[in-house]
C-alpha cells in the first residue's frame, strides 16, 4: 500500500526509530467506557500496562473439557494434514493448531464465553470478531521459544490490519511456571510502535510461525521499552485468565522442564478495524491465521 497512508511503516529497508502510537489503547469513549464488566481500576492498568491478568479464572470443570480438546485435536489425523497445524522444527511434536474456533464446537463456545467477550468488546468499543485462535503446546523439554515480538506488526505487514484495535485472549490450560516457558510481556510498550528492518519473504508464514526472525524489534529498542517498564512474566495454574493489547512486545523462553505449558489463544478484532491488503507483504497469509470474511461475535446467552 502508499506508504503515505501507512501509519505504522514497517519492514523497510533501513531502520527507522520507535515512536508513540497515534492511537488510543481503549476505544470506548465517555458512558459506553464503562459499559462493561471491567472497573475504573481495571481499564486504567490496560490503558498503562498493556494487559490484565486473572488467575485461576475458569472453575476446574471448564479447564477439564478443555484439556480433553486439546489432547483430542493434538491426535486428531485429519487435523495433523489440515494445514493448520505447525510443528516444532526438530522434535516434529505439534508446535501450536490454529483455527481451533472452527475445529472444536467447545472452543468455539469459548471463544463467545460474556466473561471474556463482555472484557474484549468495552476495550475494542465496538463488536468483536476473531482474527485468529490457537492452541501453543510448548511440550516439556522439546517446546521452543518465540522472539520478542508486536503481533500486531506482524498483522500489519503481513494481513493488512489497519489500527491496533485487537485484543489477545490467553487461557492457559496447563499451569504456567517460570521453568516451562511462561509469556513475557514488557508493560507500557504497547504504547510504542518499533518498525522493523527487512522485507517479508515469501510466504514468510511457514518459517516464521516455527522461527519468527522477521518482523522482530532491534536490540536497541527493545532495551529502551524494556529499561522504561521491565519484564513481568504472569505465571498461574489452569485456568487463568491473560487479557493483552495487539501492540504488547512479549515472547517466551523454551520450557526446560517436564512438564508442558499449553494455552489457548483467541484474538479479537474490532468489527470496525477489518483487513485490508498487507502493507509490507506481496500477498495475504492463508485464512487459518487472518480471517478476512468477518462475522460479529454475539455472546452466547
Amino acid at each position: 500500500m502508499d506508504s503515505v497512508q501507512d501509519l505504522y511503516p514497517s519492514r523497510t529497508a533501513g531502520k527507522l526509530p520507535l515512536f508513540h502510537r497515534p492511537d488510543p489503547v481503549i476505544h470506548s469513549q465517555g458512558a459506553a467506557r464503562l459499559e462493561g464488566p471491567l472497573s475504573v481500576d481495571e481499564l486504567n492498568a490496560f490503558d498503562g500496562q498493556g494487559y490484565l491478568f486473572y488467575p485461576g479464572f475458569f472453575e476446574q470443570a471448564e479447564i477439564e473439557l478443555f484439556q480433553s480438546e486439546l489432547t483430542r485435536l493434538s491426535r486428531d489425523p485429519a487435523v495433523r494434514e489440515s494445514g493448520a497445524v505447525i510443528l516444532e522444527p526438530k522434535s516434529r511434536e505439534v508446535r501450536s493448531v490454529f483455527a481451533i474456533h472452527r475445529l472444536s464446537p467447545a472452543f468455539d463456545r469459548l471463544s463467545r464465553d460474556p466473561r471474556i467477550l463482555g472484557r474484549v468488546q468495552q476495550l475494542l468499543g465496538s463488536a468483536a470478531y476473531i482474527h485468529q485462535s490457537r492452541i501453543n503446546y510448548k511440550p516439556g523439554f522439546q517446546g521452543k521459544g518465540f522472539n520478542w515480538h508486536s503481533d500486531f506488526e506482524t498483522w500489519h505487514a503481513e494481513d493488512g490490519m489497519p489500527r491496533p484495535r485487537a485484543v489477545s485472549c490467553s487461557i492457559s490450560l496447563t499451569e504456567n511456571h517460570e521453568f516451562n516457558g511462561p509469556l513475557m510481556v514488557v508493560p507500557g510498550s504497547h504504547k510504542f510502535f518499533v518498525p522493523c528492518v527487512g522485507a517479508t519473504p515469501e510466504d514468510n508464514y511457514k518459517r516464521s510461525l516455527q522461527d519468527q526472525q522477521v518482523g522482530v524489534p532491534d536490540e536497541d529498542s527493545l532495551r529502551e521499552l524494556i529499561d522504561r517498564g521491565g519484564i513481568v512474566a504472569p505465571k498461574g495454574p489452569p485456568g487463568s485468565l491473560l487479557l493483552f493489547e495487539c501492540n504488547l512486545l512479549h515472547a517466551s523462553n523454551a520450557n526446560l522442564s517436564p512438564t508442558p505449558r499449553s494455552n489457548v489463544f483467541f484474538v479479537y478484532n474490532s468489527i470496525d478495524n477489518t483487513l485490508q491488503q498487507p502493507y509490507a507483504a506481496k500477498r495475504p497469509r492463508p485464512a487459518f491465521l487472518a480471517e478476512r470474511s468477518p462475522k460479529a461475535l454475539t455472546p452466547l446467552a
